[in-house]
């Protein structure tokens, strides 16, 4: 194993070069001898897994307009966790898409996004609760309407942070995978429907070992007349590790730094 030295302090320019040329075209298939694990979601479901260092979580939209709220940990020291506020400042960005990664507390990269069809996804607009969603398209709950009940991702967050020994104080800001949030010059946010199409998918690639929480339920913002979450495919993949020239650890300086922050946790 070579020699791990920290990278030179990397300063705050907003006009260093990134790498050359287009990134990297993502796998159109996953390899059959490297997928370890398939799944479909329905419209307003949550997950949580253990997703291993190196390993690529695929989200692809099974229909258009699909939304994934997501929260990430480190599986090793849970009060690491996904960062909204340093994940963007680092990168000097507003939306995250290939190249990007996101950030922990302490620094680290958590994962990397090594493919995107889609181009913009939104770290800013939040996630849904009940208030939210019975004030947009009122109130159906389990005992009258079953499996087609109201469903929103804070009380699903809740539940799966529960199930990891975590409560309420470690719900942290979210990304919204799939979504778009423009902000106007005044400082309003603005919801763009039809970001993602049929189709459309993301993969993460995870630099250290994580626990994963997700859910399918509608972006907070968004303008539907009816209530309905989109399906949502899952998959894990067996992927590389990241090389020394890699395209998200060259994105940015910033990025860089927070490998070695993860790397040296390896040793």
């Amino acid at each position: 194993m070579p020699l791990l030295t920290p990278p030179a302090p990397s300063g705050t320019s907003f006009d260093t070069p990134r790498p050359a040329g287009p990134a990297p075209a993502p796998l159109a298939e996953i390899p059959s001898d490297r997928l370890l694990l398939e799944e479909t979601l329905p419209g307003g479901a949550a997950w949580s897994w253990t997703v291993k260092r190196h390993t690529t979580l695929r989200l692809t939209a099974l229909e258009a307009g699909a939304n994934v709220s997501f929260l990430c940990f480190n599986r090793h020291d849970l009060i690491d966790r996904y960062n909204m506020a340093d994940t963007l400042k680092g990168q000097h960005t507003a939306k995250l898409t290939t190249g990007y990664i996101l950030v922990s507390d302490m620094g680290r990269v958590m994962m990397s996004i090594t493919g995107d069809t889609v181009g913009w996804h939104d770290a800013i607009g939040g996630h849904d609760n009940a208030a939210l969603v019975r004030k947009k398209w009122g109130e159906k709950n389990y005992q009258t309407a079953r499996n087609r009940w109201h469903q929103n991702s804070r009380d699903h967050f809740l539940i799966e942070l529960g199930k990891h020994g975590l409560n309420r104080r470690d719900l942290i800001a979210n990304v919204n995978f799939f979504s778009k949030v423009t902000v106007d010059d005044e400082g309003r946010m603005h919801f763009v429907p039809g970001n993602a199409s049929e189709g459309d998918f993301i993969d993460l690639r995870a630099e250290m070992d994580l626990l994963v929480i997700l859910t399918t339920c509608h972006h907070p913002m968004d303008t539907a007349p009816e209530y309905g979450p989109k399906r949502v495919k899952l998959q894990l993949w067996r992927s590389d590790p990241p090389a020394a020239d890699d395209w998200c650890r060259k994105y940015r300086p910033e990025n860089e730094r927070a490998f070695y922050n993860t790397e040296v946790l390896y040793l």
